[in-house]
């Protein structure tokens, strides 16, 4: 059976390369600032966006008809999020993209920076997780990566990616809020090992 969202994830993963690796500054620049004007709209609305979003997308993700499919809204929702938190940074020396930093973990580097905020960042975190539908997920998600953009934190896209398109299943959704508290919660290694000296 195909893991539809680890191909969302890999997809994700590509695109976000080769944005990286194109030596054409001023591409780079126009094509993410078109993704960022497709934040909140439909996959596949924006036609300025499909050679980003749509054009070699793995045949497994593509919906069938005139509605997205789970995996182009995963793939669309995060590439245009990575967009946003991208904005005014050096993609070569200050890339929002980064391995391991799952949406669980980049919320408790927030909550983490600033005292006096960790309250807050923990109550849109909660409201993030507890929505009862993508679309709503996808508002306060855009607020989260608002900050972490603040902040210069870092995002695993591809990871978040996955977990956008597992999160359109409500049968799957427990699961996915259940990885987020984990890696909210969980103290990096070098901390736990101090604590247990």
């Amino acid at each position: 059976m195909i893991d539809k969202a680890k191909l969302a994830g890999v997809f994700v993963r590509r695109k976000i390369t080769e944005l990286s690796e194109n030596k054409n500054g001023s591409a780079v620049r126009a094509a993410l600032a078109r993704l960022r004007r497709g934040i909140g709209k439909a996959p596949g609305s924006m036609p300025e966006l499909w050679s980003v979003t749509l054009d070699g997308l793995p045949e497994p993700l593509l919906g069938k008809g005139n509605i997205p499919s789970p995996g182009e809204w995963a793939v669309h929702t995060a590439l245009t999020l990575y967009a946003l938190h991208q904005q005014g940074k050096d993609l070569k020396k200050e890339c929002m993209n980064r391995d391991g930093e799952s949406l669980g973990a980049a919320v408790r580097n927030l909550a983490q920076s600033d005292e006096d905020r960790e309250s807050a960042v923990t109550r849109r975190f909660n409201a993030a997780a507890t929505s009862d539908s993508f679309e709503e997920f996808s508002r306060h998600l855009r607020g989260l990566v608002e900050l972490l953009k603040s902040e210069n934190l870092p995002l695993d896209y591809p990871s978040l990616a996955e977990d956008l398109y597992r999160f359109q299943f409500p049968e799957q959704r427990d699961g996915i809020r259940l990885k987020w508290g984990q890696d909210f919660y969980h103290m990096p290694n070098d901390e736990s090992q101090d604590n247990e000296a």
